[in-house]
């Protein structure tokens, strides 16, 4: 059995794959696939109230707290969040800590001002303190990227905005640790990584915040055209949302988000032991208390591409898959998302002594 450490798509959880290999001919005795059932049928209306309500159940939504599901990816929301928000008052403060943040950052720059909260960087290893940053009381929302895929730097508090609406993109690590959604005004997050196969976009939106979308946004974006379709302004992506509904179903039977959240500790623990206590020989350049669970980045032999190489291929051999860094940033990155499990994790770790061991001969 293949392992799967890709930053996304992701590992789904192997119960879910069965679950949908049995049922994917004939759901529900209809006969028929759930790919060939219409979204307005009976059977497959009954499948998307429950999913939303799953959301609902594990995040411990209040009521005024609205679900949507979307299309575009969560590049899809670097648009929608500021054609939805910052008409405001025609600013958003953007606190970039990553590719992902300054992509975001870039795109809402066609739609009004931005303000970067950080200075600009050339590399991304740590969350400068709050005392520090250059909020706009005047902004629209404030934006952030909860965990930064690329670059390994997790945030490991809620930023304080002093009532402008915080929106955050959760898309690798939504359902792996609790936090308060009433801190939050927008919570986006790709479901590609940590609760489903990539295709939709769960959009959580405060309800006092849906009324201030540009005239220029287009129907498909606009939360509140979206939620008053019930997330089928046009066709949804059935199957996918089909795949959702059984992986929340999988994390509330799994203990749901302590079990994630304390499995994901261990599982990161174990890999950032074997890198800190190696002599050096794998390092991490994230400061610790901002080293992100989902995505461990380190470097071999100070950035020794051919040792790299070598590891990458011999974890190949061990059926160990998807290891290579992000492309912007090179080495090597083990995503440990919700789906990969602590044997998993630990069959990277023998893997890393094994090859520790052979170089340091």
């Amino acid at each position: 059995m293949v392992i799967n450490f890709g930053a996304g798509p992701a590992k789904l959880p192997k119960e879910v794959f069965v679950e949908v290999q049995q049922e994917l001919l004939n759901y529900a005795n209809t006969g028929l696939s759930i790919m060939e059932i219409s979204h307005r049928a009976k059977d497959y209306i009954t499948l998307h109230d429950a999913t939303m309500q799953s959301v609902r159940d594990i995040l411990n939504l209040p009521d005024n707290y609205k679900v949507i599901l979307l299309q575009g990816g969560a590049t899809g929301q670097f648009a929608g969040v500021p054609l939805n928000l910052i008409g405001r008052t025609g600013t958003a403060d953007y606190i970039v800590t990553g590719g992902w943040s300054s992509k975001a950052a870039k795109e809402a720059a066609k739609y009004g001002k931005v303000n970067l909260v950080l200075p600009k960087v050339s590399k991304h290893t740590t969350i400068p303190d709050q005392s520090t940053w250059n909020l706009d009381p005047n902004a629209s929302y404030v934006y952030y990227c909860d965990n930064e895929t690329a670059d390994g730097v997790e945030f490991p508090f809620i930023p304080e905005t002093n009532g402008v609406p915080l929106v955050v993109d959760m898309s690798s690590n939504i359902f792996s640790r609790t936090f308060d959604i009433t801190k939050f005004g927008i919570v986006y997050a790709g479901a590609q990584k940590n609760f489903g196969p990539a295709g939709i976009t769960l959009v959580i939106v405060r309800e006092d915040l849906m009324n201030h979308a540009l005239p220029i946004t287009p129907a498909i974006l606009n939360y509140k055209d979206n939620f008053a379709a019930d997330s089928e302004y046009n066709t949804p992506p059935t199957f996918i949302i089909y795949v959702v509904g059984k992986v929340l179903n999988w994390i509330k039977k799994s203990g749901g988000i302590k079990a994630m959240a304390d499995n994901s500790q261990k599982k990161s623990q174990l890999v950032y032991d074997r890198i800190d206590n190696s002599g050096g020989f794998y390092s991490c350049p994230i400061e610790k208390p901002y080293r992100s669970r989902m995505n461990v980045v380190f470097r071999i032999g100070g950035g020794d591409e051919a040792l790299e190489a070598e590891f990458l291929k011999g974890a190949q051999e061990l059926k160990m898959t998807q290891l290579k860094g992000h492309r912007s940033v090179g080495g090597i990155r083990a995503s440990l998302y919700n789906a990969v499990t602590l044997d998993d994790t630990e069959t990277l770790v023998k893997h890393m002594d094994a090859f520790l061991a052979k170089h340091k001969q």
